[in-house]
Order: structure tokens, then sequence, then C-alpha cells
């Protein structure tokens, strides 16, 4: 009898699913919300998120999970994470990691998968999404099986933030997710004991020599980059320049590092800067087309840069100094090394400063008609400077779209540090829905505005009602020119007004009519004059919003006309 009474091997071990063990990794790990669209490969990890206590933010478009994850991770420093299903669920988020990689956005995208028990039978959404994702992540994988389901997360995490951060992608199958094991046989990664930092302060002997080049130029100038507000250095980046009297140009995420208005803040004088510095010093941007691959800078000048990534520093161009390392610990460490000298060179730097601020002036007052231009059509400048105008320190701003967000780009300064958003170096049209949806969830207490041109928001503007679905109020404006107007004005370029409007040409669409069909608000304006009052209600309206603004079609921003693509 007490044979029969044994208790079978196994038979009170607490089990655990792989779903559940992916939600434990991802919990670990600190994420407090998934972006996803449904499928039946996936809906394992939902039931794990609900016990984790992790929201579930369900979208209409894979892409758009894609890029709120992107968007999230650039608002809160901390990973963000989409769930897709496989197949066509994974490759509609293609897009979106793709971008992750070129703005050095960590984030991690799960993608389904079909079962091990069929594999390469041709089950359903079975496609070689790890030989697809290898080219745009910085890991990618398959976990082989549900005892490693959390560590495979982990592991991938741990990889996102391997030098310049990125994306990783993994894929579960669908048996691997679904089944369940012993608790005691998984390998759950503790919080905070799977990876290290990743704060290098850089060499010292470079620090030493860089402070060197700093105390003794004449003329230098810095250019803050998005790993500025990456490694959240804006107190070492703002004593940098502050202590050392040095002028910046700030682009990407590394925006708002200074506020308008600081002596040391410039945006206009740049290409004179470049052509003109005994010292220039490039943190955490590379030597891209937005450089001119390194082109724009003087062959005269000593330049240094500051990068996370090693395969980064000196390419396309020749350098100086390269540092490997953390743009705040290395700016903080060049002030502390420089501050030790008996002159640091500051006070005779002042002239230079003054140079700098006159020829910024010159093209600040040079532009300034347009800004305030009363012309019908609205010129772009006139809308831009209104939102310029009707930012707060609160408010995060995000541009999505070609030649309206250029335009935006000249003007639109914003208040504070990690308050600008755009596609970054990938230049992907579409990110605006996706990132306001990220900006609004991880910051609820900071109004969010988005500049949208009318062909960008075509791309994911469905989504404006999972805003609306989930309580995400902003500010919207579409610059509506009914046109792809950057493509368009190379078109002109190339081949000739008569040829100008071929497969670039959109509908007259009311997208302040979209707006209100899906619950949100909206407004169309014609006149500049009514553009500050339509913000200001759709400010106050507490509601998703599309303030329509009817833009010239016939100018276009000094940047779409410089692009190199088009010579």
């Amino acid at each position: 009898m007490a044979s029969q009474a044994q208790t079978a091997p196994g038979e009170n071990q607490e089990m655990i699913s792989g779903g559940h063990l992916v939600a434990k990794a991802l919990k670990a790990e600190g994420v407090d919300v998934i972006f996803t669209l449904c499928g039946g490969h996936i809906i394992d990890i939902y039931d794990g998120c609900v016990d984790e206590g992790i929201d579930v933010i369900d979208v209409r478009h894979e892409q758009v999970a894609a890029h709120a994850a992107d968007g999230y991770a650039r608002i809160t420093g901390k990973p963000g994470v989409a769930v897709v299903t496989a197949g066509p669920g994974t490759t509609d988020a293609v897009t979106g990691v793709a971008n992750a990689l070129r703005a050095e956005s960590p984030m991690l995208l799960i993608g389904g998968q079909g079962a091990l028990s069929q594999h390469k039978m041709g089950s359903l959404q079975d496609l070689p999404h790890v030989d697809m994702m290898n080219p745009i992540t910085k890991f990618a994988a398959t976990v082989p099986s549900t005892e490693r389901a959390a560590d495979l997360v982990s592991m991938a995490f741990r990889e996102c933030f391997h030098g310049a951060p990125g994306p990783s992608f993994l894929e579960i199958p669908r048996d691997v997710l679904d089944a369940k094991v012993p608790l005691e046989k998984a390998r759950i990664p503790s919080s905070g004991a799977y990876r290290a930092s990743t704060r290098s302060a850089g060499d010292p002997a470079a620090i030493e020599r860089l402070a060197d080049l700093v105390v003794g130029a004449e003329k230098p100038c810095v250019l803050l980059g998005s790993q500025v507000w990456t490694t959240r250095g804006t107190e070492a980046a703002t004593e940098f320049v502050r202590t050392l009297n040095v002028p910046a140009f700030m682009n990407g995420s590394g925006r708002g590092t200074l506020p308008p208005g600081d002596p040391h803040h410039l945006q206009l004088a740049r290409r004179y800067a470049f052509q003109n510095a005994d010292l220039i010093i490039i943190v955490g941007t590379p030597f891209d087309f937005r450089m001119g691959y390194g082109k724009r800078l003087s062959q005269d000048a000593t330049v240094v840069q500051i990068d996370l990534d090693y395969r980064t520093v000196g390419k396309n161009r020749d350098v100086d100094l390269g540092i490997v390392g953390d743009a705040g610990l290395v700016l903080a460490s060049v002030t502390q090394a420089a501050s030790g000298r008996v002159d640091n060179g500051s006070v005779a730097r002042k002239t230079w400063l003054e140079e700098l601020r006159a020829v910024e002036t010159q093209a600040y007052e040079k532009r300034l008609p347009r800004q305030l231009s009363d012309a019908s059509p609205i010129d772009p400048y006139r809308l831009v400077h209104e939102i310029n105008e009707f930012l707060t320190e609160d408010s995060v701003y995000i541009g999505d779209g070609g030649d309206i967000v250029t335009f935006s780009g000249q003007v639109v300064q914003p208040k504070s540090p990690g308050h600008w958003m755009d596609p970054g170096p990938l230049g992907t049209l579409g990110v605006g829905v996706p990132f306001v949806m990220a900006a609004k969830y991880a910051r609820p207490d900071k109004e969010v505005v988005a500049l949208f041109g009318d062909g960008a928001f075509s791309l994911t503007g469905f989504d404006f009602e999972t805003l609306v679905r989930f309580n995400l109020p902003f500010v919207g404006i579409v610059g509506n020119n009914s046109s792809m107007n950057q493509i368009r004005y190379g078109q002109i370029q190339k081949y000739g007004a008569d040829r100008g409007r071929v497969g670039n040409t959109l509908g007259d669409i009311r997208y302040s009519e979209f707006a209100k069909m899906l619950g949100g608000y909206g407004e169309e304006v014609r006149d500049p004059k009514d553009i500050r009052p339509a913000l200001e209600r759709a400010r106050e309206s507490g509601l998703p919003s599309l303030i329509n603004v009817w833009v010239d079609p016939e100018v276009y921003a000094p940047g779409t006309m410089n692009q190199t693509m088009y010579k």
C-alpha cells in the first residue's frame, strides 16, 4: 500500500511555460510594457505578461509595434520590446528594427515561429526569420528549448547594450513557447546580475591629450550627437561647454542638451564653424551623410571623435584623436583634466563665440521674415515657427516627414534634453504615431507634439485609433502639401518640371476629419494667423489631435535643395 501512495517523479514540481519565462525575463530587465499585434504563435507571452504586471499595448500594424519599442527605448533609456507573430508579422516589423539599428536604439523584437516538431515541413507562417534579421540586429537567435527561454531573452538584452546600443531579435517556436517545464530546470537570470556596466571613460592618456587640445584651441567647437542623450550625459556636456567656453551644436537626440538662449547654443552657424574652427570635437554621431561623410569639416582643423563604437571612430574621415567611451563620462573627464590648468583658455575664446554669434544672428534675421510670413498658402517656415513658439519645457517634439521636417530642423528648438525625436539616419517615414504612443505612455506627465508630413502620416496613421483607445493625447500637426515634396523637388531637378509630378502626388485629404472619425480632435487651417489658436484648442481638448495645415507645395526646405543625392 505504501508504494501506491508514493509521489510520481515531478508530480509536485512547479511547472512554468515558455511564455511565462519570457515575461519573467522581461520583468527582470525592468520592462513594463510590450507593443504587439496578436497572433496564435505568441499569445502565451501575453498570459505571462498579465501575471507579471506588464502592460500589453496592441496596435494595428507590426511596423508600429517595432517603432514604438524603438521610441520607448529613446525616451526611457530602457530597452523597448515588441512582440509579433511569425512570417508576415515578423517581416512587417523589419523596418522598425532596421530603423533602431541605424539610430542606435536598444530594443528587442520577439517573433513567433512554427513548432520545432514541424521544422522545415511548411508550417503556417514559417520563414527563416533569424537569417533575415541577422544583418539588421546586434543579435538574432532561435530559442531552442523552453528551459532556455528566459536565458535567451536576457542574452538578447545584453547584446543590445554591447558597444553602441541597438536591436536584438529572438524567434520562439510555438511548441517551445507553449510547453511547460519544471521551474527549477529553467535558467532565469536575476535582475541586475546578467550584464555589466557599459560606461567607459576612455583611455586616460587620450583624455589628457584632448584636455590639452581644448585648452590650447583658439577656435574650438563641439557637435553633441545622439549618444549624449543615449548615455544621459547632458549634465557633463553642459558643464564641458560652459566651463571651457566651447560653442556647441547639436543633432539627433542630442538636441535640447543646451536650452534655447544659452550663450553656447548655436544652430545656424554650423557650416561656418566647421570651416573656420581650429579644433572640432564630434561626440556620438558618425561621419555619415548628415556630416557630408566628414568632408564638411575643415582639412586644417584638428578633429577629435568620441563614440561608443570603435568601428565608428575614423570611419569615412581620418581623425587626429579618437576616443571610445561613454560621451558623458569622457566629457566630464576632459573638463576635470582641463580645469586643473592655470589657464584653461576659456577667456581667450570670447572673441570666437562673438564671431559665431554674429553669423548666427545674421542667418536668423535673414530668415525671420519668412517665419513671420502671412502668405497663403502658408509658408512652411511660418508653420514651424508657430510650433516652436508653442512648445513648453515639458513638450516632447516628434518630427515625421521629409521636406516639412527638414524645415523644422532649422527652427524648432526643444527646451529640454531628451525632448526631440526623429527617425534618425535611416530616414524612415511613419515613425510619428508609434513614437507618440511610446513617448506618451512612458512619460504621461509630458506634452507630446508631433509634426507630420502628409505622406509620412499616411504610412502608420491608422494607429491614431490606438492612441484614442489607450487615452494617449497629443498635439498633432500635418503639414499638408498633397505631395511627397522632398522627392518631387529632386525629380524636377533631374527631369524637368513637366515630369515633376510623377509618382509623388497625393490626394487633398482633410486629416482633421480622419482624426474626428477615430474619436480625436481635428481642425483645418489655411490662414497662418489661425495656426496658434488651433494648436491651443488641440492642447485644451485633452484628446489625440490632428491640426491639418495647408502649406505651399511650391516651397522647399534648403536642406531638400542641398541634398547630395540630387547632385
